[in-house]
């Protein structure tokens, strides 16, 4: 592995097919160790598709993949991910702890018991997200942003360098979501952070770069979206708003 790499990931003239369907065509995309990039376009744009190829889970019909000088597979215990969506059982048993503790298994492997050092690690990882006082709470009780943050510990119990995330305010309510890109502003300090949404009220104001993804890859390594790009991802005309305070404002069209 090639620590000393200036990229973290890097996509070259990817392709994926999913029988006869192309799903992603021509991506070209770089990773930088201190990206907060936010990916949005349309369900069903290849957002998610996207993410597993970086975490090597699908492999390109074309193209190469790089993730810390090396093949995914390879690296993967370096990317903390967040998958979109994780149903719990509320009445199974198990712990907040012991699910942010699973987050340790690639480091530790499937059948070892965890050390002290992973239990602190998960307890570092809880009190980082602000959950360490549900640390005993049984999973399945929590509210949706309360597991979301959860996820989040479980990610980062793996100490990451990339961390992706898949519709991370899917189960966040309108008013916790400043709350969780607060978050996200502070963790961007250890670690290069993408998330992907379909909701294009998602891109904040402490997003470092933008791209739109509709099969292509629109991206220019800023994060100003331009209106030609959003038209194209999402193939129809659009209007772009700025509103709130912070708010963006974006060049005119």
């Amino acid at each position: 592995m090639n620590m000393a790499s200036a990229d973290l990931v890097r996509l070259e003239d990817v392709w994926v097919h999913y029988d006869s369907t192309t799903v992603l065509e021509d991506i070209n995309l770089r990773i930088m160790h201190d990206d907060f990039v936010g990916i949005i376009g349309p369900n069903g744009g290849g957002k998610t598709t996207l993410l597993k190829v970086i975490l090597g889970l699908v492999k390109p019909s074309r193209g190469k993949v790089t993730v810390l000088g090396g093949v995914p597979e390879e690296n993967r215990r370096f990317i903390g991910y967040v998958p979109q969506s994780s149903q719990f059982d509320r009445d199974f048993p198990i712990s907040v702890q012991e699910v942010v503790l699973m987050g340790r298994s690639g480091h530790v492997g499937m059948l070892k018991r965890f050390s002290p050092e992973d239990k602190q690690l998960a307890v570092q990882a809880l009190e980082t997200v602000g959950m360490l006082d549900f640390k005993d709470r049984q999973i399945g009780k929590l509210s949706g942003g309360q597991q979301q943050r959860v996820l989040i510990a479980r990610a980062l119990v793996g100490e990451p360098r990339l961390l992706l995330l898949d519709e991370p305010t899917a189960s966040v309510d309108m008013p916790m979501q400043t709350e969780f890109y607060e978050l996200l502003r502070q963790l961007k300090r250890k670690m290069a952070i993408v998330f992907v949404s379909h909701d294009i009220g998602a891109v904040s104001v402490y997003v470092d770069k933008t791209a739109c993804l509709n099969r292509c890859l629109f991206y220019h390594g800023t994060k100003e979206i331009s209106a030609e790009d959003l038209e194209a991802a999402y193939q129809c005309p659009v209007d772009l708003i700025a509103h709130g305070v912070p708010h963006r404002v974006l060049k005119e069209h």
